[in-house]
């Protein structure tokens, strides 16, 4: 397993990255919020030799325009990956089943070469989820073992735990393995 960290403005630009192969930073929100730090973070990232991911925290509706603007604010390099995080909002709504499938497969089409991936908790994925469509992979949270999230569906990364921040790991045989799934 592979280790990695997911950020966001809450955290530090100058966060760790020893023993690292990936960090996920949070480009946008909806369709008007960019992380300030986020080239900061991106450069700390790319600096340390990481697998740069980018997210985007969905809300319910207009899901083509969240989709352009994500891929309008979140840096594009050959090898980044992008992800959907899909969970309940700040005001309590959440983004449909079908919502989240338009999402992920219009960022596919805006960026059809980057890997396209599902960030959801446990409770999403068994609850929520009618489709089982993650894009091309599905970053589950499920605080338990790193590397053993109680569901049966295939997985790409697991979020493990949130203390002291939001720790990963991928399901790689090697940096090199995860790179070339990312198409760097």
């Amino acid at each position: 397993m592979l280790r990695g960290i997911d950020v966001s403005s809450h955290q530090s630009t100058s966060y760790d990255t020893d023993g690292l192969s990936f960090v996920f930073i949070k480009a946008t929100e909806g369709r008007s919020y960019v992380n300030p730090k986020l080239a900061a973070q991106t450069k700390r990232g790319r600096d340390a030799g990481l697998v740069v991911g980018f997210y985007h925290f969905l809300w319910p509706g207009n899901l083509t325009e969240q989709a352009e603007y994500f891929v309008s604010e979140a840096p594009e390099k050959r090898g980044d990956i992008l992800a959907v995080d899909w969970e309940t909002t700040g005001d309590g709504s959440r983004a449909s089943n079908s919502e989240k499938d338009r999402f992920l497969r219009k960022v596919k089409e805006l960026r059809p070469h980057h890997k396209v991936v599902l960030y959801c908790n446990r409770h999403f994925w068994l609850t929520h989820d009618t489709t089982s469509y993650a894009g091309d992979g599905l970053w589950i949270a499920d605080y338990v073992t790193a590397g053993k999230p109680r569901i049966k569906a295939d997985w790409r990364f697991h979020q493990y735990t949130d203390d002291p921040l939001d720790k990963n790991v991928a399901d790689f045989s090697s940096g090199s393995a995860l790179r070339e799934w990312a198409g760097a």
